[in-house]
């Protein structure tokens, strides 16, 4: 069984017990989070795509952590005019585990 999710502006391909890195969502680590928008169900071969998400259907998952991406170097420059700045960006996410997927509708 797997689902796909929004979250973020951003799709994922979900099972229980997978580890995944979303945007970051204002909770707690160890608190359970709800996602709603879930477009795409799969549950013992049938599949059930929503229009757009599938009614009923939530996946339900904890917060492990708040933690920081890779660091990401801007580097701006204008030739000829000695223009130049370095920045440096660094994105935070929310690293969930999957503890279940409700199919709703699905089943």
């Amino acid at each position: 069984m797997y689902a796909v999710v929004r979250t973020g502006s951003k799709q994922y391909r979900v099972r229980v017990g997978d580890i995944i890195e979303v945007e970051k969502l204002p909770v707690e680590p160890g608190q359970e989070v709800t996602l709603e928008d879930v477009l795409l169900v799969e549950k013992d071969g049938a599949v059930t795509v929503g229009q757009p998400v599938v009614p009923g259907a939530r996946v339900v998952a904890r917060v492990l952590d708040q933690v920081k991406g890779p660091k990401l170097i801007v580097f701006k420059m204008k030739p000829k005019t000695r223009y130049r700045r370095k920045t440096g960006h660094r994105q935070r996410y929310t690293r969930l585990q999957v503890e279940a997927i409700e199919p709703g509708a699905a089943s």
